[in-house]
């Protein structure tokens, strides 16, 4: 069955849908193909096969009874472990949580499994989701499969990697500041954000709670699409979940095929710092819908040179508040180093944080501090605003913005740990997105001349991931990127 690891969820769909293979059978491929390459590529943190084969023989028998819960029912799923899932490790990447077991399902969870899905494994990530390389995670650095060498991005990096090399055909992944985009990008798959408040973030371990959001990772829209659908929707434990109704978004796919769109295509997203041939792969794919009748406009959303900062401060003050909760007393670890109170929360969150995290809370802490209060975190919510306001303009023109998702292709391990800014900038196309609330999705557009690949990225207005996925789709039909096969 090794042939099935690198079909895209629609074969896999018709294939149990005629019954050329069943969901075990399914499943046992992915879970042979992670232990084959899992010493090598390090995308999960751990997994349990015998819950994971039972699930996959509940939904044989569902199908044999004819009572399949949707169109995804027996197909393997796999989560960042970032999500609480009920009885199984939920670490975040970090030695502070590193033994502890979620008591209950997050909503996206329970969705997942009352759509049918066999949810195998958790995935890799920087801790708490503080990383665009996968280098910040307590416990290993995953690598990119294109290449070995290179990191797959981040925070989400085992949601992308794990799908690029087929150990399973989707994931979950979340995106604060690009963490599902960027390492879609730099792995050569489909990663979508929603917008913010689409997906219910109850049970998903917080970083910056006005920034978070859950996303999908496939080999194909339609596939990041059809999981998308099961997620979306209002839930009464998370009052910033949208009370939006939730669209068949592959029948709006199918019902756009034909349309042509204004696409917004930015400049200061095109300026310094872009790679060559990240550049050249992208205008190319604006070309290709010049050509396909689409209409380009060159458009301007001056803001975005405070989009770094303004996510920095705005994360970190989050981060600070959100990870208080980590004191030594609470979840799992308590140094065995302290003997006061004082000395719990002291030696508990300095030995069980890693460097980035502790530099980020200094960092929130320092910007929501008396006296710099107005001067940081209060501007830069003033300036958020600004730049939300500009992409609401662009929006009056154009039905979707396009750019570089990110401005170099995959960076080698450790070329760029001692230089956090360095680090901070991978994320330089994709914050914005984050501080609007806004859909984004990357696709893969090329591969630079090391194949190494490249994404291009579709912005899209509030609740409409419906054109963004129909545009993204019409790049898919004409061109194979997505699905070319990494070689390691």
């Amino acid at each position: 069955m090794d042939e099935l690891i690198f079909k895209t969820p629609e074969e896999l769909i018709q294939g149990l849908n005629s019954k050329a293979f069943s969901s075990t059978e399914l499943t046992q491929a992915y879970i042979k193909r992670t232990k084959e390459v899992e010493p090598k590529l390090k995308a999960f943190l751990s997994f349990d096969e015998d819950k994971t084969l039972q699930e996959a023989k509940a939904s044989d028998e569902r199908r044999a009874q004819g009572k399949s819960l949707s169109e995804l029912d027996g197909i393997p799923v796999g989560l960042k472990d970032i999500f609480a899932e009920k009885g199984q490790p939920l670490t975040c990447g970090s030695r502070i949580l590193e033994k502890f077991i979620s008591p209950y399902d997050a909503t996206l969870v329970k969705r997942l499994k009352a759509a049918g899905l066999v949810l195998w494994g958790r995935l890799n990530m920087d801790e708490f989701a503080m990383g665009s390389s996968s280098e910040n995670s307590a416990f290993q650095v995953t690598s990119n499969p294109w290449d070995l060498e290179r990191i797959p991005g981040g925070s989400s990096s085992g949601s992308a990697a794990a799908v690029a090399a087929g150990e399973v055909p989707l994931s979950l992944g979340t995106d604060t500041g690009g963490s599902i985009r960027q390492p879609a990008a730099l792995c050569g798959i489909v990663g979508i954000k929603p917008t913010y408040g689409r997906i219910s973030r109850y049970g998903i371990v917080a970083y910056a709670s006005s920034l978070d959001q859950a996303g999908t990772f496939a080999r194909t829209t339609r596939g990041a699409a059809q999981l998308l659908k099961i997620l979306c929707g209002s839930d009464k434990k998370d009052a910033t979940s949208a009370r939006k109704s939730v669209p068949d978004f592959v029948a709006e796919m199918d019902k756009n095929r034909d349309r042509k769109w204004v696409l917004g295509v930015p400049e200061e997203y095109f300026g310094e710092g872009l790679e060559a041939e990240t550049r050249t792969a992208v205008e190319s794919a604006i070309e290709f819908y010049r050509k396909q009748g689409y209409t380009i406009k060159p458009v301007h959303l001056p803001s975005m040179e405070y989009a770094i900062p303004v996510y920095y401060i705005t994360a970190n003050a989050e981060a600070s508040s959100n990870l208080a909760r980590y004191d030594g007393i609470r979840y799992t670890y308590r140094s065995p180093n302290a003997h006061t109170v004082d000395e719990i929360f002291d030696f508990s969150r300095s030995e069980g944080f890693g460097a980035e995290v502790k530099r980020r809370i200094l960092l929130g802490t320092y910007v929501l501090s008396s006296g710099y209060y107005d001067a940081f975190y209060g501007k830069a919510q003033k300036v958020r605003r600004l730049i939300y306001n500009d992409f609401m303009r662009v929006f009056s023109e154009v039905d979707a913005i396009v750019t570089p998702t990110s401005p170099a292709p995959a960076f080698k391990k450790g070329e760029r740990t001692a230089n956090p800014l360095a680090m901070y900038l991978s994320d330089i196309y994709t914050v914005s997105v984050n501080l609007a609330g806004l859909p984004g999705i990357s696709i893969p557009c090329g591969f630079t001349k090391s194949r190494l690949p490249i994404g291009l990225q579709l912005i899209g207005k509030p609740f409409e991931e419906s054109t963004i996925l129909s545009i993204a789709n019409a790049f898919e039909q004409q061109h194979s990127f997505n699905l070319e096969v990494p070689q390691f």
